[in-house]
């Protein structure tokens, strides 16, 4: 299929575009941006052999004859959109293997289409845990076959994520794991952490790292004044904070890449900040939840307010605004986390951690950053495509976070100024649990296209 999009406001932040112009897609690559690729000479250039309109509402097949466009060609009218690299979530939870009674593979994906995301990192604290090169083959086969955006499996640290072992960090980096990690858990043997952090530096592999302290854990919320509003045990910061200062200094001194996971505290901000500053290769992400969010916001014995790390007090969520606004926060990630209905009923003492992220992430970053001036919608771009692209080293992957001539067509095309409730009812995923059914938000992801194909179109009425 080709596609021209037109009036979209193209945003690349590698090349720092921000204007008005079209895009023409052909064979699933950009083959040209510029201004007015429907007619005349710029029409030609695109592909339209005479300047002929390249297309219509819909597609069409000419016969040659000169009273249509020879080529299938689909135009898109972008005006008032973003149109922007396709987004990449560097931390989802699919459950497959294991437990695909609250999410699969093809329903993940279809879920990340419907979010605006074209390319996916998928944790691997499923059951069995992805700790070998055949686990992780299931996962990238299953992909190839059933979902429509792209998966990407990272590798366990540890064998069966029990902290105990190395995992088969060699194999899984040779079948193409883009990342390790033992989402879900620390590995809170230093020695074996530390071990592990060489390893992957010497495999040129980032480690993701969940940072929590199992010696501090127990809770279910943010440990304030709220929790005993909620008469539900607290989460200190101190959880959080310790391992990240820990494998902080762990990758001073192993030079791995680390990756701080769901940054929720100011102080994890600050190590961040710090470490930076002395040159540590280390970035961060921010999960739409924390910067939203805030402990005031719990309302009651919620299971759909129950994630880990929990959402902390207006100090915390202001400190993630800021560091996302200067850059020490490197990236947005959903932390998707589905579970069953059941599950999710009951008291948070009992409930499990997380909530679903893909199809909320784009109108809570549009509403709640961008509306607010805190960021760019170039910035916005940069933070949900450029930057996990290259935190996550997606050199396999020709173009990944960019728009730009002759590289893959993998484009996110967003309505900002369209406003509507979030409807749980309406998700992809097999997965309800979110404290934003309800809310209103601005940003309608409109069009999801990978590899040049449209996989996700929504239409007033209905989607596709």
């Amino acid at each position: 299929m080709r596609l021209l999009i037109q009036n979209g406001r193209v945003l690349d932040p590698v090349s720092g575009l921000d204007e008005v112009c079209d895009v023409y897609v052909d064979e699933g690559r950009v083959a040209k941006i510029g201004r007015d690729l429907g007619s005349g000479e710029a029409g030609r250039e695109a592909g339209g052999e005479d300047g002929r309109d390249l297309g219509g509402s819909d597609a069409r097949r000419g016969n040659g004859d000169g009273g249509a466009a020879d080529a299938d060609v689909r135009r898109i009218d972008a005006s008032g959109c973003w149109v922007m690299p396709g987004l990449i979530d560097l931390h989802v939870h699919l459950r497959d293997p294991g437990q695909t009674y609250k999410e699969d593979i093809a329903t993940g994906g279809a879920a990340a289409a419907r979010g605006g995301f074209t390319t996916i990192l998928a944790m691997p604290n499923t059951k069995p845990p992805i700790d070998t090169p055949d686990k992780w083959n299931y996962v990238r086969f299953k992909a190839a076959a059933v979902s429509p955006v792209h998966v990407l499996q990272i590798g366990a640290m540890t064998m069966g994520q029990k902290g105990e072992k190395m995992a088969d960090l060699e194999g899984m980096a040779d079948a193409g794991a883009p990342a390790f990690s033992e989402d879900g858990r620390s590995v809170m043997n230093a020695a074996l952490a530390r071990r592990i952090f060489r390893k992957a530096a010497q495999l040129g592999i980032p480690v993701f790292d969940h940072c929590e302290d199992a010696n501090l854990a127990g809770g279910v919320v943010h440990d304030d004044e709220n929790a005993d509003r909620l008469h539900l045990p607290g989460i200190p910061s101190a959880t959080e904070d310790i391992i990240a200062a820990r494998d902080i200094l762990l990758a001073k001194d192993t030079g791995v890449h680390l990756h701080l996971c769901h940054i929720s505290t100011k102080d994890s901000v600050e190590f961040l900040r710090l470490a930076k500053r002395a040159g540590v290769q280390v970035s961060g992400e921010v999960c739409p939840h924390h910067f939203t969010l805030t402990s005031d916001d719990i309302p009651s014995d919620d299971p759909n307010y129950k994630m880990n790390p929990p959402v902390r007090s207006k100090e915390d969520r202001e400190a993630l605004r800021e560091g996302l606004r200067d850059g020490t926060i490197d990236c947005i990630a959903t932390d998707h986390a589905p579970h069953s209905a059941q599950e999710k009923s009951g008291s948070m003492r009992t409930a499990p951690f997380g909530i679903v992220g893909l199809e909320t992430a784009v109108p809570l970053a549009v509403t709640e950053l961008v509306e607010t001036g805190l960021l760019t919608p170039l910035q916005l771009a940069n933070a949900m495509s450029t930057r996990p692209a290259q935190i996550a080293n997606l050199h396999g992957m020709e173009g990944a976070g960019r728009i730009a001539e002759g590289l893959p067509a993998d484009l996110t095309i967003v309505d900002p100024a369209e406003e509507y409730r979030i409807d749980s009812r309406t998700f992809a995923s097999k997965g309800r649990n979110t404290p934003f059914n309800g809310r209103t938000v601005r940003g309608r992801v409109r069009y999801t296209i990978v590899d040049g194909e449209v996989v996700w179109e929504y239409r007033k009425g209905g989607a596709s």
